[in-house]
């Protein structure tokens, strides 16, 4: 059995703010070993459960986030940007049974710590197929394409109820309760360990691959705050304007659903002004 875990860091336990995942901060230095405390305690578990490899790929930011002298020996890691699938790297080898989302929260323009996909702001709202998409609802369509489930999912309250509607048999632990997009009630580090970790375990029974789901086509539409980034945006091949700050486009599959986002955005970054946006 092997589990691939992407690991993001805006749910991640204690993490409520911006500098909380920001590289370079005081706040993210601290930070950063109750991120790798949740992973870790993944990983834990699902050894525990009979996992013969647990591969971890990095999904915050730079990807450099994790402390990998804090990991369990048996564990590997991806680290490090500018990957073919991004956050979910590694499951388009055919060898990965189940993957585990640690760390993730709910999407552009929804209530949740630290909401927002891919884009910390900018990207307003994101629908796939009608439907307003977090990251986890959209990787989790990269993922059946190679008929690998979801089977554990951690953050904030707010992103284990998000997760029902793309994972539902998934087991969930929400490591702090939303009060604000930067405030939560948070558990401390040694009691989500725990609760990550018998989770992890109960969530490796579920690690089984099936058929690869094909449910395309895909229309992806995303919302800007900024009648210009959507223009930008339309310098992607396939990608046009669907509203005066919004672009959308078809992809056959998710694999290059998911490609097209990541250039979408990536373009639309680089084009937003200090000050104006």
């Amino acid at each position: 059995m092997k589990i691939l875990i992407s690991a993001d860091m805006e749910g991640a336990t204690g993490v409520t703010w911006p500098a909380d995942v920001l590289p370079g901060t005081p706040e993210w230095e601290r930070c950063r070993p109750m991120f790798t405390s949740d992973v870790n305690a993944a990983v834990l578990g699902f050894f525990d459960g009979g996992a013969d490899q647990v591969l971890i790929n990095e999904a915050h930011w730079s990807m450099r986030n994790l402390l990998l002298e804090q990991l369990d020996e048996r564990a590997e890691m991806i680290t490090g940007r500018h990957k073919t699938l991004s956050i979910v790297e590694g499951v388009q080898h055919g060898d990965v049974d189940g993957v585990a989302f640690i760390g993730y929260h709910t999407g552009a323009g929804t209530e949740g710590v630290l909401a927002h996909t891919y884009l910390p702001n900018s990207l307003t709202g994101v629908w796939l197929n009608g439907v307003r998409a977090s990251e986890g609802l959209l990787n989790a369509h990269v993922v059946a394409e190679y008929g690998v489930p979801v089977v554990l999912v951690t953050g904030d309250d707010l992103a284990c109820e998000d997760a029902l509607g793309y994972a539902p048999e998934s087991r969930k632990v929400a490591v702090k309760d939303y009060v604000s997009r930067y405030a939560a009630v948070c558990r401390t580090p040694k009691r989500t360990a725990s609760e990550i970790r018998a989770a992890a375990k109960d969530a490796a029974a579920l690690a089984v691959r099936h058929e690869p789901v094909e449910a395309g086509p895909f229309t992806v539409e995303l919302e800007f705050d900024a009648e210009h980034l959507a223009g930008a945006a339309t310098v992607v091949p396939g990608v046009d304007r669907s509203g005066e700050r919004r672009v959308a486009y078809t992809s056959e599959r998710m694999y290059e659903g998911i490609r097209t986002f990541k250039a979408v955005t990536t373009i639309v970054s680089a084009a937003v002004e200090e000050q104006y946006g």
